[in-house]
């Protein structure tokens, strides 16, 4: 599950200005923040549903999507859909490794209820995998969709980054409405959003470790996985940085480095899973071949949010 922040109108986020995911989902024109959390494979997962979070990211990288079935994912998307309120935006993870898949799956995930459709980069022959042949696998799936698409760009688990070029390119499609970009590089962050600037396109920070710094550059938001437990935590750090509070979200921001760095690189989803479960929410098993943390693992785990007061 992650929380989801946008450029000034656009798709995923769980923060307060909603409008911006409606209106692009509806009108394809404005921008503006609007948030989603990202779930797993566990149908019984507890959602948060207060009203500063718009909606839910399922499928995402945390999602445990390549461990599922094709009828898994569509099944957990249904769930989810059913379980939320229709006023809630639903953003589902729907990429698969050949064109004609991620086309089928997309179009399937609208069919279940999905808002909008996030699609990883194809990975397995990265080699391969140049500005053109990823120009042309988005232009077909944005084609085809029937719903929003948003790139989604993670270079540490496709070993693969959407080269800028084609992301600017593709921003001109209308039915291409932004990028996650987990990356981390912000000078990439920042100059996406200053060659896109003239495009009704959204650029969200794939991580809350560097969410601040992607909201200096102008991204409009995050999809960010430590909001699976600091929920409320990223929502301040997105207001205190809409409303120019530097000096506080600064603060704030140093505060998140070591529970999201323990939540996604250094534990990855067991130890999200785990703090899940201490926050009160179901985190649960992981699904082979990821492992449970070791007791000391926990341990570590504990202590980069106890030592950072939120535990």
């Amino acid at each position: 599950m992650n929380y989801i922040m946008q450029k000034s109108s656009a798709l995923d986020q769980v923060w307060d200005n909603f409008s911006f995911m409606q209106q692009i989902i509806n009108a394809h024109v404005n921008r503006q923040c609007a948030g989603c959390h990202e779930g797993g494979q566990n149908e019984d997962t507890i959602f948060d549903l207060d009203a500063s979070r718009q909606g839910f990211v399922v499928q995402g990288s945390n999602g445990e999507f390549p461990f599922l079935t094709s009828s898994e994912r569509l099944e957990v998307v249904s769930r989810v859909r059913q379980t939320l309120p229709r006023d809630k935006l639903l953003l589902a993870g729907s990429g698969c490794e050949s064109t004609q898949a991620t086309v089928e799956m997309t179009v399937s995930m609208a069919q279940v209820g999905a808002d909008a459709a996030m699609v990883v980069t194809p990975c397995y022959y990265h080699g391969r995998m140049n500005s053109a042949a990823l120009i042309h696998h988005y232009t077909k799936v944005a084609d085809l969709s029937p719903i929003p698409v948003v790139l989604y760009s993670v270079p540490a688990n496709t070993g693969l980054d959407l080269p800028v070029d084609a992301v600017v390119t593709l921003s001109q499609h209308p039915n291409i409405v932004g990028i996650k970009d987990s990356g981390g590089d912000v000078t990439r962050i920042g100059l996406i959003v200053h060659k896109t600037r003239r495009q009704d396109f959204q650029v969200l920070a794939g991580s809350a470790g560097f969410l601040l710094a992607s909201y200096a550059v102008g991204a409009v938001g995050g999809v960010c996985a430590l909001a699976n437990v600091l929920g409320a935590q990223v929502c301040q750090l997105e207001r205190l940085c809409l409303t120019g509070q530097w000096e506080d979200a600064q603060k704030l921001q140093h505060r998140l480095i070591e529970p999201n760095t323990a939540v996604t690189r250094r534990f990855g989803i067991p130890g999200l899973k785990k703090t899940m479960d201490w926050f009160g929410y179901y985190g649960g098993p992981c699904r082979a071949p990821l492992q449970e943390l070791s007791a000391a693992q926990e341990e570590a785990l504990r202590l980069d949010f106890t030592s950072n007061g939120w535990l």
